[in-house]
């Protein structure tokens, strides 16, 4: 049998990588919804909006340091750089990223407890990105399922850790500390043996049936300065971009911990943690598909990347759509049963589920320009979407409150979407005008 068949053959469809991608979100999705649950339920709205505050201030710091490269790698359609270097770069900016936690929190004036959490948050969540540098290896090679077996073992791990954490001291820090061995141990345990099991199936990026020794050394981070630097630089603007992206997530959550405090964070971090239902489907459809639509852009066909996007995109309104039919219809009795009353109190689940339907369209339409390798002009686009965020959420939140960061979110979200329909627009006139190009030569 050849590498090449066999390699196609050990490809998984689309279809079947969406429904191993669906299953995985649901149970890690579920599990970190729980987390709060269990926070809330053992603890208190405080505690809530301690772990929220660690998340807020580590999340921007990661998402730049990891650089999308997980991203990269899976629609490196060319092939032109090995896992090695991917791996290398995640751990050299990945140790960056704890040195800036570190004196990020050194400078905040935070109480000691909170500092705490934070760092341990930095520190779950740099071995996090490590496994997410194997779950690009395991993304690019179209083979979903193994990334959705971690996901499905870590997520369930991860709940019952950061519980008995919590139940026996009754600190979130301790609670998040469970969160890093747990998180470890699947790193170690299976995705690098995932890794692994991709190359000795000689599903390696060149297609070659790699020898053991061989296996072992391209498994292992490769330090080619210079290629390490390409690799980067190519990275940086959707570093940036992700970065942008975390921001104006959480700068709601800066704005309410400092005019509110973090009772009211622990509120509306429960609250927003809500649309992770739909999240988990667009994490699925998007993941799944950035390859295929990679490839749909790298050869030019056009209509195929357009119509894969468009039913997307028609996915997103759809899933908005229920969140906010559900937040109308049944919102308060939901949060009461799954939180406590005084979550229920506030009505701005209708607008958080408002912006959330927009953001998903929008999340589509970033996987689109990913997929399209438009990288640099997303800079300029979420630098935008970032000024947004902070001028209407230092016009709202301390006017509005909790329901002023709900409007604040959907206002950025409809600036998001618009600006990335525009790229993808220009991309597809770009495909347009090369075909044209290439008939006229023909002729």
């Amino acid at each position: 049998m050849s590498t090449s068949a066999y390699s196609v053959r050990s490809r998984l469809s689309l279809r079947a990588n969406f429904s191993w991608t669906f299953a995985g979100n649901v149970v890690y999705a579920g599990c970190q919804w729980g987390m709060l649950v269990v926070l809330a339920k053992l603890g208190s709205p405080e505690m809530v909006g301690q772990f929220a505050l660690g998340l807020a201030i580590t999340a921007p710091v990661i998402m730049f340091t990891n650089l999308q490269l997980r991203g990269i790698q899976a629609t490196d359609a060319r092939q032109e750089y090995l896992f090695g270097d991917y791996l290398g770069l995640r751990l050299i900016t990945t140790m960056l990223a704890l040195l800036t936690i570190a004196g990020i929190v050194s400078v905040s004036g935070h109480r000691l407890e909170a500092v705490l959490v934070i760092l341990t948050v930095g520190l779950a969540k740099a071995i996090e990105s490590v496994s997410d540098a194997f779950y690009g290896l395991l993304q690019q090679h179209e083979r979903m399922d193994r990334i959705a077996k971690s996901m499905m073992i870590k997520g369930p791990l991860s709940l019952v850790a950061l519980s008995v954490g919590v139940y026996i001291t009754g600190s979130v820090f301790w609670g998040v500390v469970g969160l890093i061995v747990a998180w470890a141990l699947i790193l170690v345990g299976y995705d690098v043996h995932s890794g692994a099991l991709m190359l000795k199936r000689g599903l390696q990026q060149d297609g070659t049936l790699l020898s053991e020794g061989d296996q072992e050394a391209v498994l292992c981070p490769r330090w080619e300065l210079s290629t390490l630097a390409r690799l980067a630089w190519l990275a940086l603007p959707l570093g940036l971009v992700m970065m942008l992206i975390s921001l104006n997530a959480n700068i709601p959550r800066y704005f309410i911990e400092r005019y509110l405090g973090e009772h009211e964070l622990g509120i509306f971090a429960a609250l927003a943690y809500l649309q992770m239902a739909g999240n988990t489907v667009v994490g699925a459809l998007g993941q799944s598909a950035s390859p295929r639509l990679a490839k749909y852009y790298a050869v030019g066909d056009g209509p195929a990347f357009c119509t894969l996007l468009l039913k997307l995109a028609g996915i997103g309104v759809l899933l908005g759509g229920v969140g906010v039919l559900v937040a109308l219809v049944a919102g308060r009795e939901l949060l009461i049963l799954l939180y406590r009353p005084e979550y229920a109190e506030h009505e701005l689940l209708v607008w958080l589920m408002v912006a959330t339907g927009i953001s998903y369209v929008a999340s589509f339409l970033g996987y689109g320009m990913t997929a399209a390798r438009y990288f640099r002009v997303q800079m300029p686009l979420f630098a935008i979407v970032t000024a947004t965020t902070i001028l209407v959420g230092l016009w709202l939140i301390p006017a509005d409150g909790l329901r002023g960061a709900a409007i604040a979110l959907m206002i950025t979200a409809v600036v998001q979407a618009g600006g990335s329909l525009a790229v993808i627009v220009h991309a597809l006139r770009v495909i347009g005008k090369r075909k044209e190009g290439e008939s006229h030569v023909q002729k």
